[in-house]
């Protein structure tokens, strides 16, 4: 008897646990609500609030970013798996660092990650002028010029490996300098940027200045003054763990599986609101509306994990997945920075900026855009493949990728790694009109994903990637990114930024 009772109740269990409404685009764009998406933004918030005002990696904020995801996805559980996927990362954070003309005050100065220490009590040493532009990407371009045991100081600039500020520090160092100062290229508060990885070798200490404070100093030095400058700058740099967040629906088809991910750190200087708690709330948003719906292929939603040291959670993931299971992503959709500047998709057919995805790359563009400029009734800005964000390591592989973004030039986000990067950042309207645009895709790449979307072919797409390119810029692995004049972003993988 005690069976017959239980059966039933089984039994309406597992239809709880499969839902029977097929999924919509319309259906899953009624579901958004710009209240709970802003309510996420505020949760994101006041976990920078009460964690030394950022969620970056390796400290609290980010663990407690990533239990509050945990704690959203537990609540779906009858629909969705997820897990945390745990790595090492290096980390690292300035102890100390203090920079001062001798005799003057002291000039603000961010320390560059994974940059040597100087010794305990700094360096002292006159201020010397590097060569501009591509000169000064190379020893050989300080030629004639004495730099041996000085501080050099020079502009940020891309030089051809595609580094805007390790390559300058490469440069100089090669060329005698003892230490390297850095200055904007842009009037905004430098308060991130990696030459990617140590090097004690070919890396001395490396600081980053404000524009205005490097120009006063250059025109110093042209008017023939000799400056002395002492630049302390003491860094802990070691290995932490730290993790993505994966979940999927429990239906659809595993063999054609579309990705959606978004990065969930932020940079030590702010609590990242709009960078990336934006595109963080957005996936969060769509994975809710996902458990009332069946999807015919496979939903997949990453949050990724130190984005900000150089796209080290999205790398780990895509090198720890096997190959089979690589090959099941039909696609995969990006979505960093979503809540304030233009509307901008990802311009995967190339016939913007010459970079083109792999194929279906283009369909990805045109379904954005169209819903963009149809329902939404905006203007679409074609945004370039720069390498900057996670869709790097799937768009290397031959995966066709897509995606949102709002920009990091001043013009759109003038808090873009800011402190100012809370709460009153974000655009609340903006982010609806993305995750309603990016909600109606998912719902059509669910549906017909399969015609829409051809199974990739990882040799012929890069191949595509690589012909009729121009104003690219090559890697240490051969793959070119584009340019985005007037724009930047840390998180990239061309080596820093």
């Amino acid at each position: 008897m005690r069976i017959l009772t239980v059966l039933p109740l089984l039994s309406v269990a597992l239809a709880a646990a499969a839902p029977q409404k097929a999924i919509s685009p319309h259906a899953v764009v009624a579901d958004i609500q710009q209240s709970a998406l802003m309510d996420n933004l505020a949760r994101l918030a006041r976990i920078a609030e009460n964690n030394g005002g950022n969620r970056a990696f390796g400290l609290p904020g980010y663990r407690a970013s990533v239990d509050f995801v945990l704690e959203r996805l537990a609540k779906f559980g009858r629909t969705v798996d997820f897990h945390e996927q745990a790595f090492q990362a290096l980390f690292a954070i300035v102890d100390d660092i203090q920079l001062s003309a001798v005799g003057g005050e002291d000039v603000y100065v961010f320390g560059l990650t994974y940059s040597p220490s100087t010794v305990p009590g700094g360096v002292t040493a006159e201020l010397v002028l590097a060569p501009d532009g591509l000169e000064g990407c190379s020893a050989a371009g300080f030629d004639g010029r004495d730099v041996k045991d000085k501080i050099v100081l020079t502009q940020r600039f891309r030089c051809p490996d595609g580094t805007t500020l390790g390559g300058r520090v490469r440069a100089a160092v090669a060329a005698g300098a003892v230490a390297v100062i850095v200055y904007h290229d842009l009037p905004t508060k430098p308060t991130a940027g990696t030459p990617s990885a140590p090097d004690p070798v070919g890396y001395r200490s490396a600081g980053f200045i404000n524009k205005a404070d490097g120009e006063a100093w250059r025109a110093r030095i042209e008017a023939g003054e000799t400056i002395q400058v002492n630049f302390r700058h003491l860094q802990t740099i070691e290995n932490r763990t730290t993790w993505n967040v994966i979940a999927e629906t429990k239906g659809g088809d595993p063999s054609s599986v579309i990705v959606l991910g978004a990065h969930l750190d932020s940079v030590q200087a702010g609590p990242g609101v709009n960078d990336d708690g934006s595109g963080t709330s957005l996936i969060m948003e769509l994975l809710a509306s996902t458990q009332q719906y069946r999807p015919n292929l496979k939903l997949r939603f990453c949050w990724w994990g130190a984005e900000e040291n150089g796209l080290l959670g999205s790398k780990h993931y895509v090198a720890a997945l096997p190959a089979r299971d690589l090959q099941n992503i039909r696609a995969y959709l990006n979505f960093d920075m979503v809540s304030r500047g233009y509307f901008g998709v990802f311009d995967g057919d190339g016939s913007t900026h010459g970079l083109a995805g792999a194929a279906g790359s283009g369909v990805i563009e045109a379904l954005l855009a169209e819903y963009l400029e149809k329902k939404e009734h905006v203007t679409v800005t074609p945004a370039v493949f720069t390498g900057g964000s996670d869709y790097a390591s799937f768009m290397s592989q031959g995966i066709p990728v897509g995606g949102l973004h709002t920009g990091t030039g001043v013009e759109q986000d003038a808090c873009y790694h800011q402190e100012c990067d809370g709460y009153g950042n974000a655009n609340a309207t903006v982010l609806a009109k993305n995750a309603r645009t990016a909600g109606h895709v998912m719902a059509r790449l669910a549906i017909d994903g399969k015609k829409l979307i051809p199974k990739w072919n990882s040799t012929a797409a890069v191949a595509d990637r690589r012909s009729g390119m121009s104003a690219m810029l090559v890697n240490d692995q051969g793959f070119a990114w584009g340019v985005e004049e007037g724009g930047r972003h840390t998180g990239c993988e061309l080596g820093d930024e």
